[in-house]
């Protein structure tokens, strides 16, 4: 299967380019505090498109990156709003937020809508790196990006898989029994998170250095897209332990993994995570937080507590809408994501 010449041509469009160059250079503005005049008038609004499409990504992934850019080149108009940021994505995810899981020979199934992992059987203390260069599911996942590369196409982004937290992967390993070993013993859990961190650092630095800067975005690139060298942790299951445990065992791992790339990165959070509002206010390699669901909530606490360099991704809710989170911020500091039709776009929020 091959690229079309018409999609590759309207992939490479000068025009197409060149608006997601000027949003690109409006994101960086708001990252770096330039003054910019769309900024001053408007609230930043993202919202990227997918390419979709029904191939199996699983039997054939260069089939399916190759049906996604068909699919993207037939949407490309869409990403030409005027007040919205509307990137190109390609998101070659398999085996949802247990990729990695599955990379450390967990058992992975997808049941009701969703990948699911069981544990693993071996003793906390006693895990191994998996040997990456003959990982078959890893070896998916390059295939699949050797196809995007191979397509030589500029404007997609490409948003590699879900390479969890340290926090996030070993629960997934050992379930609630590694909540307990944080406390009890220690030693074993520290040797563990170790043998992960360093496979996720081998994951990370692969991407950085295979895919072209211009086109690669971490995870979920439509909704969290960020200025070019940031990269992407994520903050979930920090709900679940203490601020001083975070700040031992977890918060130097996900300061050295945001660390690898250039210029820092995001970190996700979707439940109660305020207890660690002073560790992500001092990390200097977290450029930017993203709430969404139960996060969201405490919109104000981040806004206010958080530097001024760090930079708040909005998924809007009942409990946070857009015009709350103006009335918060004043569009300072700001992205909303996702499709806000109906919102007045143009306005002043200083």
């Amino acid at each position: 299967m091959k690229l079309s010449e018409k999609a590759r041509n309207i992939l490479n469009n000068e025009s197409f380019i060149e608006n997601q160059n000027n949003w690109m250079k409006r994101l960086e503005n708001l990252f770096n505090g330039v003054p910019d005049p769309y900024l001053d008038d408007h609230v930043f609004i993202l919202d990227g498109i997918e390419g979709h499409s029904s191939i199996d990504p699983y039997l054939n992934p260069e089939g399916y990156i190759i049906d996604c850019l068909e699919d993207l080149a037939k949407r490309v108009d869409e990403t030409k709003k005027e007040y919205t940021f509307v990137p190109a994505c390609i998101s070659y995810m398999p085996y949802g937020v247990h990729f990695v899981d599955k990379l450390f020979g967990a058992e992975v199934f997808y049941k009701d809508d969703q990948w699911w992992s069981n544990l693993i059987k071996s003793p906390i203390g006693e895990l191994s790196n998996p040997d990456l260069n003959s990982n078959e599911f890893f070896n998916l996942a390059k295939r699949a990006c050797q196809a995007f590369l191979d397509q030589n196409v500029k404007l997609p982004f490409f948003g590699h898989p879900t390479i969890a937290s340290v926090l996030n992967i070993i629960i997934n390993l050992y379930g609630e029994e590694i909540l307990i070993a944080m406390l009890t013993e220690k030693e074993k859990t520290l040797h563990d998170l170790r043998i992960i961190q360093d496979t996720l650092l081998s994951l990370h630095r692969w991407y950085l250095n295979t895919v072209p800067k211009n086109n690669f975005q971490p995870v979920i690139p439509g909704h969290r897209t960020q200025p070019y060298n940031y990269g992407q942790i994520c903050g979930c299951s920090t709900a679940l332990i203490s601020s001083g445990c975070y700040k031992e065992m977890i918060e130097p791992l996900d300061a050295e993994l945001l660390g690898t790339y250039p210029n820092g990165g995001m970190i996700h959070l979707c439940g109660s995570h305020l207890q660690h509002i002073d560790s992500f206010r001092n990390m200097k390699q977290l450029r930017s937080v993203q709430v969404n669901d139960r996060a969201a909530w405490d919109l104000e606490v981040y806004h206010k507590q958080l530097r001024e360099d760090q930079i708040l991704y909005l998924n809007p809710c009942k409990e946070m809408t857009v015009d709350m989170a103006l009335k918060i911020t004043g569009g300072h500091r700001l992205i909303v994501v996702g499709d806000q039709k109906g919102f007045v776009f143009k306005q002043k929020v200083n």
